[in-house]
């Protein structure tokens, strides 16, 4: 997955930079990471972010650095990389046109490959390793020369077993770099090195030699002990910590592979005849139509030309009820129709699909890193160093101390295998992987660390009205009736009629509110159709003189008293007369969305100020604030006066994030420490701002700041773990108080245990879903 070619700072007299995503191989910790960093930031101009947890490098580089020249880096450093396959310009043909879904779900064989061959030494490690284990902790079966077998059975597990380590350890030592395989590979040899001296020159050869067990280590009594318990322990826990670690964070990017799910492989063409031929989904064309049978998911992002049906949009954009479609209507790709055959139109393809930017946007925000990863990794690069030292420390202190040698050198090794700076390497990326992949399922796409960090803090959200807290087009928000007439829904089907030759947004809105309510109702033919400029329209239906008018001469008493302040400041009241005679008050505008009642009031509770600044009447905008319980209104206001509020605020002391659907929101959207667009907005806004609100809904925005908070305080929690750790068991093991093999087991535990605990955002639910779950299980 790269972007390359796409500039990333402007060419007025500055260097054009380009972005290159690497796949490094061999890392295993955050001495690697810091090392590949660095060794990449030598390069002129380049800066790199590198992810433990993705195995990925995103660089930054100018035009005249190839990204071949990228990769030579890398090896240098005594890493593998490979280069993203080329993708396509976007709206091109060929497989995902540079869709990561699409490339994140045609994976190489070569890591699964790997994976097996891993899996296969864990196992051989491990059915070696048992009878050794078994045999060194249970003094009642050790057999006369048992020591000799545990040798024959240790010596392969140290050698081939270890074998990674000790390849990776040396490779690292070529280019003057330490790591943790480092430590674990003289961890090992150490073990193995001295329990083959204590049975060839110190007497623990001897036939029926015998050894106690303790998990704190003791003094010999003349006798050499053997420690091949800790040169078979330690490479078996540390490969089943990494199993289970790789397991873990596979685990974490099952966003990023339930997205590449959704991609179509085939899809059926419509020819203009009418015959359908299956091709790939690499050669529809931007303009041709295809056929979405039920149950089959919607190639590509397209409009619908023929048929209707409902679709279901929950693995694309969160929302969880089907969405009706008919002609005329946008659908996604990757939205699973659920009613009957739809002939759509493709109006974008491969990088061009919304599948493909939340793909890119969930790929580029599991590539950054927070401020506090960024301390860890700086700790990480120069940890096994300082361990290094203390090892050799703690060995010359013992010695010299007149500490017997074999006691000197268990306490180094338990120095050496204890240490792991693993568990800072991974205590943020693969919280931010889960959070991030988990935000996706729920309709909230994150850029970055940068914004998780800045939802957390933010203490005032501007709304823009229009569009966000409201819905955007005209449409009826209430029909009153005239008591003993008509009644509202008969009213509503003659203004209907009547307005179906109307041109004028009032009189499409009522057309449509009609049609969608009155469902199995044929709207009736209208004649003698004419309008009147400022005024309304008037035909004649099913023998009736039908007029829509705008109610100049005031309202009959029953409906004015009918009708609220309120919603006559927030919307446009038109007249139905039926034969001369008042009927019914049709009230039309931008309708507030339903979820914005439970969003403002939920942001409340979160401690976050809400303010509503638009471009709208005054009148409006009070009608909405007050019906939301916003009392901080900003109305008539241009996208100048938008970005100078932001400021204002910031200036007084705010954390602002701004909400926004439209152009005219970009600049308060760029401006904001935080900027948050809606779905179902413009291309600039989105592209303005840190959070996306997939579907559109404004009650997603506090399921986003909830989310944010539990992802950080879980990379608190990872990040205090591993520090900690480190903190109580490596002086631990410098006083002699730690065995190598329980240090080893430690260590791997500590890595799974920071991994597990963010694998818990995963099944992170927003408050409402956590509510009926309860109220389901009681």
């Amino acid at each position: 997955m790269a972007a390359e070619g796409a500039p990333s700072a402007p060419t007025n007299g500055t260097p054009v930079l380009l972005t290159t995503d690497l796949t490094v191989g061999g890392m295993t910790c955050g001495a690697c990471v810091r090392r590949v960093e660095k060794k990449l930031a030598g390069l002129e101009g380049v800066t790199a972010t590198v992810n433990l947890a993705t195995g990925r490098a995103r660089v930054s580089h100018p035009a005249g650095v190839p990204p071949e020249h990228l990769v030579t880096v890398v090896e240098q450093a005594g890493y593998t990389a490979t280069l993203p396959r080329p993708s396509q310009p976007e709206g091109g043909r060929g497989r995902g046109a540079g869709n990561p879904a699409a490339d994140f779900g045609h994976q190489d064989a070569g890591p699964l490959d790997a994976s097996r061959r891993d899996r296969e030494r864990l196992l051989i490690t491990a059915l070696l390793a048992v009878p050794v284990l078994v045999l060194s902790m249970v003094p009642a079966w050790q057999f006369r020369n048992w020591q000799w077998l545990c040798f024959v059975l240790a010596a392969p597990v140290a050698v081939w077993g270890a074998w990674p380590f000790h390849l990776r350890a040396v490779r690292g030592l070529r280019h003057s770099a330490a790591t943790m395989d480092t430590l674990v590979s003289l961890g090992v040899v150490a073990s193995f090195g001295w329990s083959a001296y204590a049975l060839f020159l110190g007497g623990a050869g001897e036939p029926g030699m015998t050894m106690p067990f303790s998990l704190l280590p003791e003094a010999s009594h003349g006798m050499a002990h053997v420690y091949l318990e800790a040169a078979v322990g330690v490479p078996l826990f540390v490969l089943t910590g990494r199993h289970l670690e790789a397991r873990a964070r596979h685990g974490t990017g099952a966003a990023l592979r339930s997205l590449a799910r959704l991609a179509a492989k085939e899809v059926a063409v419509r020819e203009p005849g009418g015959a359908e031929r299956l091709v790939p989904i690499e050669e529809l064309a931007v303009g041709q139509v295809f056929a979405v049978r039920p149950g089959e998911r919607v190639a590509t992002d397209g409009e619908v030309v023929e048929g209707s049906s409902a679709v279901d949009l929950s693995l694309v954009t969160g929302e969880s009820d089907p969405v009706e479609v008919r002609p005329g209507t946008a659908v996604v790709g990757g939205a699973v129709n659920a009613g009957g055959l739809l002939l759509v139109r493709a109006t974008a393809v491969g990088a061009g699909t919304q599948l493909a930017r939340i793909t890119r946007l969930v790929t580029e925000a599991q590539a950054g890193k927070a401020r506090t990863q960024r301390l860890a990794d700086s700790v990480a690069g120069v940890f096994v160093p300082v361990v290094l030292a203390l090892a050799v420390t703690v060995l010359g202190f013992w010695l010299g101390a007149g500490a017997e040698p074999q006691a000197a050198i268990t306490a180094c090794v338990a120095v050496l295998v204890v240490a792991c700076p693993c568990a800072l390497g991974l205590a943020t990326p693969t919280a931010l992987m889960a959070a991030t992949g988990r935000g996706a399922q729920l309709g909230v796409l994150v850029k970055g660390p940068q914004a998780l960090e800045g939802l957390q803090h933010v203490d005032v959200v501007v709304l823009d009205k229009t569009g966000t807290l409201t819905s955007g087009h005209m449409s009826v928000a209430r029909i009153t009736a005239v008591p003993g007439g008509l009644g509202p829904d008969e009213a509503l089907r003659l203004a209907g009629a009547v307005e179906q030759g109307s041109e004028h947004p009032l009189g499409r809105a009522i057309v449509t509110y009609a049609s969608r309510t009155l469902s199995g109702t044929r709207l009736p033919e209208v004649t003698g159709f004419a309008a009147t400029a400022g005024r309304g329209v008037r035909g004649r239906v099913e023998g009736h003189l039908v007029e829509v008018v705008a109610p100049d001469l005031g309202l009959p008493a029953e409906l004015a008293a009918a009708l609220p302040t309120a919603e006559t400041a927030a919307h446009t009241p038109v007249l139905v007369r039926v034969d001369g005679v008042d009927q019914a008050l049709v009230e039309v505008g931008d309708v507030v969305r339903p979820g914005s009642y439970r969003a403002v009031d939920r942001l409340r509770r979160l401690g976050v100020r809400p303010v509503l600044a638009t471009g709208d009447r005054a009148e409006s905008a009070r009608a909405v604030a007050d019906a939301l319980g916003i009392a901080d209104v900003h109305a008539r206001r241009t996208p100048e006066d938008k970005a100078a509020l932001v400021r204002q605020l910031r200036e007084d002391g705010y954390r602002v994030a701004v909400v926004g659907d439209g152009v005219n929101d970009a600049a308060a959207l760029a401006g904001a420490d935080l900027g948050i667009a809606m779905g179902t907005g413009t291309d600039a806004a989105i592209g303005a701002a840190d959070v996306t609100l997939v579907r559109g809904d404004i009650e997603a925005l506090a399921d986003a700041v909830r989310l944010a908070r539990r992802t950080l305080g879980t990379i608190r929690a990872n990040l205090l773990w591993a520090f900690g750790y480190n903190l109580v068991t490596v002086p631990l093991a410098m006083v002699g108080l730690l065995n190598p093999m329980v240090a080893a087991a430690a260590m791997s535990a500590s890595s799974v245990l920071v991994v597990a605990n963010s694998l818990r955002l995963r099944a992170w639910q927003p408050a409402p879903a956590r509510t009926r779950s309860r109220r389901s299980a009681l």
